[in-house]
């Protein structure tokens, strides 16, 4: 039996994007995934306020969506985006990294179901938070 959580991390950890945004998986299993983007100037939208882009808090969390279903015990290994909103609550906090927690809740023949949260360090108040649907493979 192909050990579910190890398989995403070694994805994850082997997809270009996320070490370009220096994404470090910090837990996985069992339809969850926690994914931490530190805080990086090369990725600043704002260059007056030092806040990061959303399109990597965005990359961030379809990320950690991906891993959440991957590490589903109902899901195969493979899964792809097919739709995700991502509601942005506020700037992320200039020098703090970002950690976003994702859960696969729900999965059909199809299609699996995910919501995540992105935080910054000091806050529980979101940065941003998500619902989406991803593939679900050769099920």
């Amino acid at each position: 039996m192909v050990d579910k959580a190890k398989f995403a991390r070694q994805f994850i950890e082997a997809i270009p994007h996320s070490r370009a945004l220096g994404m470090r998986l910090t837990d996985i299993g069992n339809g969850s995934a926690e994914i931490t983007m530190e805080y990086d100037e090369r990725f600043v939208g704002d260059p007056k306020t030092g806040v990061i882009h959303g399109g990597a808090v965005s990359a961030l969390m379809d990320t950690c969506c991906g891993a959440a279903v991957m590490s589903h015990p109902d899901a195969p290994a493979g899964t792809a985006t097919i739709d995700l909103r991502i509601d942005y609550m506020r700037a992320a906090t200039p020098g703090q990294a970002i950690t976003t927690r994702a859960t696969c809740y729900h999965i059909t023949r199809s299609v699996a179901f995910v919501r995540a949260t992105a935080t910054d360090e000091n806050s529980d108040t979101p940065v941003a938070t998500a619902s989406g649907a991803f593939t679900v493979e050769g099920r």
